[in-house]
């Protein structure tokens, strides 16, 4: 058969998968909460500890991912990180089934699992730029943060359906397996390659040495260094808002999955509509500035977050936390591989995508665990944190550069 790549294809694949991980995610601290025992204090740092676990493997095989696409091809590595997450929400599915200690631990395995094949987002950014010409690739990026955007349009939606279709906890996470193995079988017959591997051109570098490698050039390193601030943030409101929404915007324990999928999706769709006029954005105000407005349009959705009261206001403060993250990915991304040669892409998207995975483990466990302190602190912090954020990337990358002036600096970075 004869597959051609194609960044259609690439974003279906994304697309589908994240919509394995929107069914799950927004379920978790409540399916983690249902099983402690009465008496048992440390909820906040296990809810968030559970949901870091995916990061965590995340942070380790990245790296070790994107190289090995650099050496074999993106295809394979994509086709395994597909197989893998259908069985990861299978066992995550079986867990939900469970009661008590058992089944904590066994959903802790499940998102063991699923973070060590969770390959699909650095090596997806690397086949963007492998087909992607220079001036092109940061908006070209938005098609990553577009799939993400839809799925969490489409996942927590299908979750919340799922329960009440199936009156089971069970279900979504069947759902999720079904989706992400159709995934594996639509990759097997038309995902092309996008880059003709030769190992001999990328020496084996043990991950430790790739991550010193990838940092020690100074607009690399600064690039991880915002898109690790930026996640951290982010997997604030990602990992608590939840628990927000049930013990302080009233809504209760009934329904509450539900609710919770519902305005998840709400958010998937503010970000997914940014994502189209990413190519626009980068053109009128160039990546730097970008990734500065991103960062303080988030931070004052997160900071007043836990101060809204009406449906209306919590609207508002979730379209602007949506706009903010949407805006932020791309642009990063872009500048990242735009520094990158071609036979390093997937290693240094890898180092980066391990280093968000990073702040997706330490917030968690940092919001989790402040949260139970006081709902606001954890907002209020990590909103000052995207906002100081953003003036370092106005400072550091060229925020007074013209619109263009990046990309065409840095036309020949892949030559």
């Amino acid at each position: 058969m004869n597959r051609k790549p194609s960044s259609l294809v690439i974003f279906l694949s994304v697309f589908i998968d994240l919509i394995g991980f929107g069914i799950v995610l927004p379920l978790l601290p409540g399916y983690v909460e249902d099983n402690f025992r009465p008496g048992f204090s440390a909820k906040g740092l296990v809810i968030g500890a559970i949901i870091a676990s995916f990061s965590a493997m995340q942070f380790f095989f990245a790296p070790a991912w994107g190289r090995l696409s650099d050496r074999i091809g993106r295809r394979p590595v994509m086709l395994i990180s597909n197989l893998g997450a259908a069985g990861s929400y299978a066992i995550f599915a079986i867990a939900c089934g469970m009661s008590g200690t058992t089944g904590l631990v066994w959903i802790l395995l499940s998102r063991i699992f699923a973070g060590i094949c969770g390959a699909n987002l650095s090596v997806a950014s690397a086949y963007i730029a492998d087909i992607s010409p220079p001036e092109k690739r940061s908006a070209r990026m938005g098609l990553i943060g577009m799939a993400f955007g839809l799925g969490f349009i489409f996942g927590p939606a299908l979750g919340a359906f799922a329960i009440e279709l199936f009156h089971s906890k069970q279900a979504p996470g069947w759902v999720a397996a079904g989706f992400c193995a159709g995934n594996f079988i639509l990759g097997w017959f038309i995902l092309g390659e996008s880059r003709q591997p030769n190992s001999a051109q990328v020496a084996p570098r043990p991950k430790i040495n790739q991550w010193a490698h990838t940092l020690a050039q100074p607009k690399l390193g600064l690039l991880i260094s915002i898109f690790f601030l930026a996640t951290f943030c982010f997997t604030c409101f990602e990992s608590t808002f939840p628990l927000l929404a049930k013990d302080h915007f009233g809504f209760g324990a009934k329904n509450l999955n539900h609710r919770i999928g519902y305005l998840f999706t709400y958010a998937g769709v503010i970000a997914a509509l940014v994502q189209g006029v990413i190519g626009k954005l980068v053109k009128t105000f160039g990546e730097p500035k970008l990734i500065f407005i991103s960062l303080v349009v988030f931070a004052v959705g997160l900071a007043w977050l836990p101060f809204v009261t009406g449906l209306p206001e919590i609207l508002v403060a979730l379209a602007l936390l949506a706009i903010g993250s949407g805006l932020n990915r791309p642009p990063v991304f872009g500048m990242i591989s735009l520094k990158s040669s071609a036979q390093e892409q997937g290693a240094n998207l890898g180092v980066a995508q391990s280093f968000g995975s990073l702040a997706r483990i330490l917030g968690p466990i940092f919001a989790g665990t402040l949260f139970f302190v006081d709902v606001k602190l954890p907002y209020l912090i990590c909103g000052g944190v995207a906002l100081l954020t953003g003036l370092l990337a106005w400072k550091s990358l060229g925020g007074d550069r013209s619109p263009g002036t990046f990309v065409m600096e840095n036309k020949t970075a892949t030559d």
